[in-house]
């Protein structure tokens, strides 16, 4: 009896096709050997019934043994398409891993990349997107918005004397108590060195604006201990407010910016850019 053929190598299949198609492969061989086994069972009970020639039975016995043959063929080709399976699935488990690594690799560098990474702050670049999208949303709907500029004073001599890594921890405390401050809406932002900034959208008044930054200073004030190391912590905050102290970006920051360094010269806690607090 001629023998079925053997399964095709699909070399340049992908594993999973490979596998299918050798599955379909199996299903036809075993469909095969179904049909012999019913003919060889057929002779056989004509044997039990009719008594058949010698020859017959010697034929069936053939047929059987061939039969025999494909099934280990088929078994062999199901631990084949089994390989095949387990290789896709690692193949693929790596793949998603990788995936996910570089899904969390640029996650990461797009934080980095808006982020202080001492504090976890929005960066100067975040805060300019968020100051820019201020301008446009304040001059669509006329609504006023501040911008704070906020430098801790004598914060060279926190570091001079207790190092730079307790600085790094008053920098990342300061942080958390500007957070604390604000609304969800605003902006709190380190660009650098001891320097700060807030953007408070859609404020009302400067009374309310001059409410926030004396809680500012009150809870940058309240750092007194670290590590039990005792520090006096204060920070000077200029600030200005658009449309009043500027229709741009630089405009504002620069105002706010002059505003601080007058608090801080006058040894005021906080300044407006069009009047003294």
């Amino acid at each position: 009896m001629k023998k079925s053929r053997k399964l095709s190598d699909n070399k340049g299949a992908p594993l999973l096709v490979k596998a299918l198609n050798q599955s379909e492969q199996v299903k036809v061989k075993v469909e095969t050997c179904a049909v012999e086994l019913s003919q060889v069972n057929t002779v056989l009970k004509g044997e039990l019934i009719e008594h058949l020639p010698l020859e017959e039975i010697q034929h069936a016995l053939e047929q059987s043994s061939d039969v025999e043959e494909k099934v280990q063929e088929c078994a062999d080709d199901l631990n084949q398409v089994n390989r095949n399976l387990v290789k896709e699935i690692t193949a693929r488990k790596k793949l998603e891993k990788r995936l996910d690594e570089k899904a969390t690799e640029d996650e990461r560098n797009r934080y980095l990349a808006y982020h202080d990474t001492a504090t976890g702050l929005a960066n100067r670049s975040l805060f300019n997107d968020r100051i820019e999208q201020a301008l446009v949303q304040s001059e669509r709907h006329g609504r006023e918005f501040a911008v704070l500029f906020i430098d801790l004073d004598k914060f060279k001599a926190i570091n001079d004397t207790f190092g730079h890594a307790m600085g790094d921890k008053v920098l990342q405390m300061v942080a958390t108590q500007l957070q604390a401050c604000v609304r969800q809406e605003d902006t709190v932002s380190r660009i650098g060195g001891d320097e700060f900034l807030c953007l408070l959208m859609e404020v009302n008044n400067e009374v309310d604006v001059a409410h926030i930054a004396e809680a500012i200073i009150r809870a940058i004030s309240e750092i007194e201990e670290l590590d039990e190391t005792r520090l006096k912590v204060t920070a000077s905050i200029g600030i200005s407010i658009y449309p009043g102290d500027g229709t741009s970006a630089e405009a504002l920051l620069k105002n706010a910016d002059s505003a601080m360094y007058r608090a801080k010269q006058a040894g005021e806690r906080y300044a407006f850019f069009n009047r003294k607090s």
